[in-house]
């Protein structure tokens, strides 16, 4: 009878699971899925022990789950829960990590009798099976088993090492790994935790990581990741449609593998086929920039106090022309760069270009055994050849083994501020101080911070893009930046370039248009300087920015009694529109503020940028050159002014508007950048609607220290310069001489006669004696006194 019920029950099973399984095309389940119901059954009995030992439920089902559990395994019934829980997430995560069923059983029986033996060991006596009761408080049947049987084998402390070792043994099975893994496991578990001790530490209170600078850093935003890649691309075919994607994506044309038949000298210059294949029907477009606004900054937006700024959007600057990877004047220009090299039988062939918005550079490789100055020294065939005199040859192009001839472009392309700030390198750098410089060759975004130039020197010609570089920097600034990060100070002698600022909150004083009141301003700057120094020398800091942090994050402590209220230091970025107007009014002064600011400022925040027109040495002194690292050298009239900006010929051969060259700090060669435009439209939105929100709150010391240094005696006038350098002479070689001063400050005799009436009105010098030297009234050791009260307009 019992056969066949268990029959009945099979088959009845089998036809019902047939059955569900005919239905909508079912496969068999797989192992893991028929598992699910043992881990939900094992979460299940989990839930039902620990509801009986943990809370105690009433009723017959719990006190018979109690005692049960804890007859056999005693004390450990608390944990089980705990185990069952463990082996429900392995079984319904990951079913074949159990391995076969068997070793379980075999794994969980050799653990449990190794654990209940030693819990059982710590009762002396060993409880007997008579004080059942005592028995289900320590190691229970199991336990009793175990341990009774090797305290009859051994010694007591003998049979719990022994014990241990096989409760070992048993986790080992379980797990299914043996011991030698479990010490990386071990490590990776002591990781973890380390990393969730120190995620709520800084949870707690916020860390500071002082430090900005990293190895082989640079100003260039976005060059330093493309400089460490080392990943090489797959290759790729030449002519294949990869190839062809490939050069569309990075603005490159490439030739083809082979080079074709060359003409024979002397035939066939007209050709468009030497060195290219056929050139397609129309050329090929890159697709324009994504005009999509910057992400606002959060931090950004809170200011000092309760006050709400937003930053402009960025969509307020137009898009610039949409650009071109290949055209038919820049095919044609390879065939004769080919013709060239066939006529002086070079080994050289054309094998890509990439297209700028200025210029072109033609990727020149050269056979073995061929000297590259072959290449260089046809600089003027070769500018012949394509009817442009502005061909520049570089050997060898930065980072590749080729030479590269750039070429102006017959159709320029507009660079427009707006697209370089909306490209994706600007959107990824969020440094207040990070500006758009423009494009380089290769069509690609040129985005730089000032604050790692660390200094700048903007130099070219008239109608060169100095300006406007000028003004894309400061527009940048404004686009990007809150005044609560960055202050500026403009300089403007001209008073006519950067008049459209005045107003904007990130003055930290009015536009100055005074050339003496620039230099006043400069020494300003340098006090600044010092105290900001003197603040991070009190409080220990390197840099503006740890110190910063350290505000922001109440970690800096002032002295008992202070009543001074911390807050961060913004940026102090100063731009003089022209340095030579400043030097030719006060020379040694303004020598003397920049050369110390360029020197110490960079770790208080303090940047200069000085832009000129005039690239001369009286100008651009020795020792502002060697404390400016950074350089921008537009169009110049000639090799020298080029070696003044650059320290290198190069200049000479851009073709202006915008056409220059950046030396970043650390770079051996200058990169070649369109710089960008802005129209003065843009400039004047940008400005209305940032002024629209804020007022500029001007630094009173600033403009207290001007005004009272430019408070001169009304017959000394514009030359108090020249009388401060005419009374040192005098007293120093106590000699008054007409003649004297004329040779000394360059000047004619009505200028040096009248010079040494106004010192005679001063008490320096006695009255005129004919052809005789005055008696000079002053000793040296009053110089000091004398020149003070001079300057004071005494």
């Amino acid at each position: 009878m019992g056969r066949l019920l268990s029959g009945i029950w099979n088959g009845t099973a089998r036809g019902l699971g047939r059955l569900a399984r005919s239905i909508g095309d079912t496969h068999e389940a797989d192992s893991a899925l028929r598992r699910d119901g043992v881990g939900l059954g094992l979460f299940c009995l989990a839930v039902i022990v620990a509801a009986s030992f943990w809370a105690s439920i009433p009723g017959l089902l719990g006190e018979w789950i109690r005692i049960g559990t804890s007859t056999v395994i005693g004390l450990s019934g608390y944990l089980l829960p705990v185990l069952l829980v463990v082996m429900s997430w392995r079984t319904l995560r990951n079913p074949a990590a159990n391995g076969p069923a068997g070793r379980q059983f075999v794994g969980w029986t050799i653990l449990g009798f190794g654990v209940q033996g030693v819990i059982n060991l710590a009762h002396s006596p060993l409880p007997a099976p008579s004080d059942m009761e005592l028995l289900r408080q320590y190691g229970g049947i199991v336990g009793y088993i175990a341990s009774s049987m090797m305290t009859q084998l051994m010694p007591l402390w003998l049979a719990a090492f022994v014990l241990s070792l096989i409760g070992l043994f048993g986790l080992v099975i379980i797990v299914g790994r043996p011991l030698y893994e479990w010490v990386a496991l071990g490590q990776r578990v002591v990781g973890w935790c380390a990393d969730q001790v120190a995620a709520g530490r800084e949870a707690a209170a916020e860390r500071l990581h002082y430090g900005v600078d990293e190895a082989y850093d640079t100003p260039l935003v976005g060059e330093r990741e493309i400089e460490t890649k080392t990943d090489e691309p797959a290759a790729v075919e030449p002519g294949s449609a990869e190839e062809v994607l490939a050069s569309q994506e990075t603005g490159e044309f490439l030739a083809p593998a082979e080079p074709p038949t060359a003409p024979a000298k002397g035939k066939g210059k007209g050709k468009l086929t030497a060195g290219l294949a056929q050139p397609e029907p129309a050329p090929a477009e890159l697709q324009p920039p994504p005009h999509t606004a910057v992400p606002q900054r959060s931090e950004q937006l809170a200011l000092s106090g309760d006050i709400v700024y937003t930053l402009p959007d960025p969509g307020m600057l137009k898009a610039g022309t949409i650009p071109k990877a290949r055209t038919e004047a820049s095919d044609a220009i390879v065939g004769r760069l080919s013709d060239v090299f066939t006529e002086f039988d070079i080994d050289a062939r054309v094998t890509g270009y990439t297209r700028g918005p200025t210029v072109t550079r033609y990727q020149v490789e050269v056979g073995n055994g061929v000297k590259v100055e072959k290449v260089t020294g046809l600089s003027k065939n070769i500018a012949y050849a394509v009817g442009s005199a502005d061909v520049r040859i570089l050997s060898p192009i930065p980072g590749r083994s080729a030479i590269g001839v750039e070429i102006p472009n017959r159709d320029k392309e507009v660079v427009s501020l707006g697209d370089v700030l909306r490209s994706q390198k600007a959107r990824n750098d969020h440094h207040p101080l990070t500006v758009g410089l423009g494009k380089d060759v290769e069509g690609g975004y040129v985005i730089a911070n000032v604050a790692k130039m660390p200094h700048l020197l903007v130099a070219g010609a008239t109608g060169s893009g100095k300006s406007s570089f000028v003004n894309s920097l400061i527009t940048s600034i404004m686009i990007r930046a809150t005044p609560d990060e960055v202050r500026m100070m403009l300089v403007d002698p001209k008073r006519v370039e950067l008049n459209q600022y005045e107003g904007i909150p990130h003055l930290v004083t009015p536009i100055i248009t005074n050339p003496k009141k620039a230099a006043d301003a400069l020494q300003w700057v340098v006090r600044e300087m010092d105290q900001r120094y003197d603040d991070l020398a009190a409080f220990g800091f390197r840099h503006i920015d740890d110190f910063n942090k350290a505000i922001r994050a109440g970690q800096v402590q002032l002295p008992p009694g202070s009543e001074r209220v911390l807050a961060p230091y913004p940026y102090l970025l100063v731009v003089v529109d022209e340095l030579a107007d400043l030097m030719m009014v006060a020379p040694r002064d303004v020598e003397d503020s920049i050369v110390r600011i360029t020197q110490l400022a960079r770790a208080a925040g303090i940047h200069l940028v000085l832009a000129t027109q005039r690239p001369s040495i009286d100008v651009v002194t020795g020792l502002i050159k060697a404390n400016v690292p950074s350089r921008l050298a537009f169009a110049t009239s000639s090799m020298t002014d080029s070696r003044v900006i650059l320290d290198q010929p190069g200049a000479e051969k851009l073709v202006g508007q915008g056409d220059g060259l950046f030396l970043p700090m650390g770079a051996s060669k200058p990169m070649r950048v369109q710089g960008s435009w802005v129209t003065e439209a843009e400039v004047r939105g940008v400005a209305d609607y940032i002024k629209g929100q804020l007022t500029p709150q001007y630094r009173e010391d600033v403009s207290a220290a001007a005004e009272s240094a430019v408070k001169v005696a009304e017959d000394i006038g514009d030359d108090l310069e020249l009388v401060l350098d005419a009374a040192r002479h005098i007293i120093e070689l106590q000699l008054g001489s007409t003649s004297m001063l004329q040779r000394k400050l360059r000047v004619g005799f009505a200028k040096a006669g009248r010079i040494m009436d106004i010192l005679e009105n001063r008490g320096v010098v006695g009255p005129s004696e004919g052809s005789k030297p005055r008696e000079v009234l002053v000793k040296p050791d009053d110089l000091d006194e004398v020149l003070a009260n001079l300057a004071n307009g005494s």
